[in-house]
């Protein structure tokens, strides 16, 4: 057997080897979490617009040899691909992944028949939005014929100086002193705006109520700024707020009936289970 001062040397080497082993494991983790990151970075930078592999060290702040891995690596797994320019773009992955986040959101395919309907009558625009982490965040869209603008699904928009956006905060419960724009979309039941947002759109929008009167989505109709007047869209507003009434009562909600008269299909008699995630327009008139 060992002596003591043996068995004291080896219990030292021991007690190294043990915090040596610790030292590695907290570096490795460190620079996992720090890939991870600029991975996710990334991601988001590619969401944005196509990048070079210059633009993309640079948006991270890395040597290029460090964004070209981490590129080939999104590249690997399908969240990223490598356009015939040599700029990256997102790859399926990310759609594959963000339509099934999408679906998770059952109002969606609460409201999907509705809106179709909405656009076969209107031939407008129509988009279902919701308010996620203080922003409008776009469910499901239906475009009209004559649509230039590319799809918002997925997309995110201010709150602030959109129709979507006024109406989703309008449902919010009130918190003191109420601004008076947003006391007045309460009142009168939807929202417009004008070219006021990026996109030169005219919009008007409708609240889609929940259990308890909550709103949990917002119907709007959207229509190119130059080519459609305001005045024109606001006419469409009954069509809108019928719409808007039938995916509520769909969705388990019980408005007080004012605007839907069976141009949407709606049966209030039936409605579509939550669960379920399935609602049938019915038979149009």
């Amino acid at each position: 057997m060992p002596d003591g001062g043996v068995r004291t040397d080896l219990y030292h080497c021991a007690v190294q080897r043990l915090a040596w082993r610790t030292f590695l494991s907290r570096i490795h983790g460190g620079v996992m979490s720090q890939s991870v990151d600029r991975a996710l970075t990334l991601l988001d930078a590619l969401g944005e617009a196509p990048l070079s592999l210059e633009q993309a060290a640079s948006s991270l702040g890395v040597h290029k040899s460090t964004a070209l891995r981490l590129l080939r690596t999104l590249e690997e797994h399908g969240f990223a691909r490598r356009q015939p320019d040599l700029r990256y773009r997102l790859g399926g992955r990310v759609l594959s992944l963000a339509h099934r986040a999408l679906e998770d959101f059952d109002v969606r395919q609460v409201a999907a028949p509705y809106l179709a309907a909405l656009n076969a009558r209107c031939g407008y625009t129509v988009r279902l939005a919701v308010l996620h982490d203080g922003e409008v965040l776009y469910l499901d869209e239906v475009a009209g014929p004559s649509a230039a603008e590319p799809s918002r699904i997925g997309r995110r928009a201010p709150v602030t100086g959109t129709a979507v956006g006024r109406v989703l905060l309008a449902g919010l419960p009130a918190d003191g002193a109420e601004e008076p724009e947003l006391a007045a979309v309460r009142r009168r039941g939807w929202a417009a705006e004008s070219a006021e947002h990026r996109e030169p759109v005219t919009c008007v929008a409708a609240p889609v109520e929940g259990s308890g009167g909550r709103t949990v989505a917002a119907c709007a109709l959207s229509a190119p700024a130059g080519e459609v007047p305001p005045a024109e869209l606001a006419r469409m507003v009954p069509e809108l707020l019928c719409t808007a009434e039938a995916i509520s009562l769909a969705y388990g909600g019980s408005p007080t009936p004012r605007w839907c008269e069976n141009r949407c299909g709606a049966r209030p008699a039936g409605r579509a289970s939550r669960t379920s995630g399935r609602a049938s327009a019915g038979r149009r008139r």
